[in-house]
């Protein structure tokens, strides 16, 4: 892959490292509830840098020499398939024992009425839940809701051996042209930031949570800072944030929020990234007023959605809390997933000045 260099004010941030690093994570697969493989191969690029890693029920912990300096956080899955019966497969991320947390107003769900039909033709791969060992490839046919599951139900060519429980990921390989980089980046672009950032010298704490799309990975974080007898204001969590068109997404480089439908965010850390980001030129914008304006016009309002952070606040009655920093995509939940390179950029850009 060719060196990308982007200019952002006055730094020069070159791509031509991180591209790789993402591109390699992106062919690993870790659809939501079968992320064990995926786990294991952050464990072995974390520990190569030199950092201190644990691996707990849902959450893998990588420190540096000063763990209590910042507190990161990215979820690790991504959206896919699994078996649940003879030739059957479904959304991985809802079906009926990842529901608990699901009450219809979460960003995940709402989506999934709008991606039903993108799925014609995809290829798909399966692989052991556990191992990750590759047990073959297939093609997606057709996919529709069905209103008694209220799940996407998916009919493959090609996988009809596979036994109830394999998870189906799908065949996932990074595209970089004309300033955009592809695949299904939602969520491992910021786990990629986050072990590049290791890379370059963090030396703080970063959480690494699964089940996210199933609402499930703050629950793992949460047990995390109990055990660590942890509070905080200062937790950043990194992911991406759907707009509807190029021209929505392009409009900031980056994405930061007030709040969620869970909860306010820490507003000192979201003053200092704002802050942070018109010293370094990155142009942002907040996502709950986004949402908010858009809502005047819309016949039916959309959630401002609840995501881990806003989770973790209100469960732990504000004792941990900080703030989000989102890269802009379209294409949200599909394997096309675009971002563009400026973005990438400006993010990594944010996050090494607290290196």
């Amino acid at each position: 892959m060719d060196t990308l260099k982007l200019l952002s004010s006055d730094l020069e941030l070159d791509l031509g490292d991180f591209l790789p690093l993402l591109q390699t994570l992106i062919r690993e697969p870790s659809v939501v509830g079968s992320e064990d493989s995926f786990f294991r191969v952050l464990m072995r690029e974390l520990k190569e840098v030199g950092a201190q890693v644990d691996y707990y029920q849902g959450v893998l912990v990588a420190q540096g020499n000063h763990p209590e300096q910042l507190i990161l956080s990215a979820h690790i899955d991504r959206h896919g398939l699994l078996c649940t019966g003879p030739n059957e497969f479904q959304y991985a991320a809802f079906i009926a024992s990842n529901k608990a947390d699901l009450n219809g107003d979460s960003v995940s769900e709402q989506m999934m009425y709008t991606v039903e039909n993108r799925f014609q033709n995809q290829r798909v791969q399966a692989h052991l839940p556990y191992t990750g060992t590759y047990l073959g490839q297939g093609c997606i046919v057709n996919s529709y809701i069905c209103p008694a599951r209220k799940n996407l139900i998916f009919e493959l060519d090609g996988l009809d051996f596979l036994q109830p429980g394999t998870p189906v990921s799908f065949l996932d390989r990074l595209e970089v042209k004309n300033g955009y980089a592809s695949a299904q980046l939602d969520n491992v672009l910021s786990v990629a930031i986050l072990v590049y950032l290791f890379r370059c010298g963090f030396q703080g704490t970063a959480l690494f949570t699964a089940q996210e799309e199933a609402g499930r990975s703050w629950r793992y974080a949460l047990s995390w800072f109990y055990r660590q007898h942890i509070a905080t204001e200062r937790l950043i969590v990194i992911d991406t944030s759907p707009y509807p068109t190029t021209e929505a997404a392009n409009a900031q480089q980056l994405v930061l929020r007030h709040k969620d439908a869970s909860a306010p965010f820490a507003v000192g850390i979201t003053r200092e990234l704002e802050q942070l980001c018109k010293t370094l030129g990155i142009n942002i914008t907040y996502k709950d007023i986004y949402i908010e304006e858009q809502n005047l016009t819309r016949t039916k309002p959309h959630s401002l959605g609840r995501t881990e952070l806003g989770r973790l606040i209100a469960a732990s009655d504000g004792k941990i809390n900080g703030t989000t920093i989102q890269i802009p995509t379209t294409g949200y939940h599909t394997p096309h997933e675009t971002a563009s390179l400026s973005s990438i950029a400006a993010a990594i850009k944010l996050l090494m000045s607290y290196i």
